[in-house]
């Protein structure tokens, strides 16, 4: 095994079992396992330390087209990170650990059955109100999933909007346990 590769892994493990120790009288969060294959590490996190900010980073804002930072928030109990592009169009990520697609109150004649990246999705726009909205619902397991909600700031075409959640659905995907 190449030396470099295997001080990594320590390091990366190390690092990550430090950031789970948790506050003084606070639970610990779960320990994140880091699988090494074939030359390449992959940082395995479960659903309760997913930050929807982490989901798309620097090569991934420029991609999808986000020239601003996330801003964290929360949305009906559930983890959501903001990114806004003045004049242009917003995209949030929320991850919602107690509700999996099957779960989610969807308006049927609005979804379609989807896949990203091999995972069950439901790709949600109302094409008659054509009001510049789409959303990508990625399935997280039986009980978790994340919801990528595109609006474009002029609240028309719905198209771009769907394409927009799309490309932001395939980059966070790859991310996701």
């Amino acid at each position: 095994m190449n030396p470099r590769l295997a001080a990594l892994g320590v390091l990366v493990l190390l690092t990550v079992s430090a950031c789970g120790q948790g506050a003084a009288g606070q639970a610990p969060v779960p320990s994140t396992k880091v699988v090494v294959t074939g030359g390449s590490s992959r940082v395995v996190v479960p659903p309760a330390a997913l930050d929807p900010c982490a989901l798309l980073g620097p090569q991934d804002r420029s991609t999808a087209g986000l020239n601003v930072l996330g801003v964290a928030k929360e949305i009906n109990g559930a983890r959501a990170c903001d990114w806004t592009v003045p004049a242009t169009f917003g995209v949030t990520i929320t991850v919602d650990e107690r509700n999996g697609l099957r779960d989610l109150e969807v308006a049927r004649k609005t979804a379609t059955k989807t896949k990203v990246g091999g995972r069950e999705a439901l790709k949600v726009a109302d094409k008659k109100a054509a009001d510049g909205t789409c959303a990508i619902l990625l399935g997280m397991g039986e009980k978790g999933s994340v919801q990528i909600d595109v609006s474009n700031t002029n609240f028309t075409d719905t198209p771009l909007a769907c394409e927009r959640a799309v490309k932001v659905a395939g980059l966070a995907e790859p991310k996701l346990p």
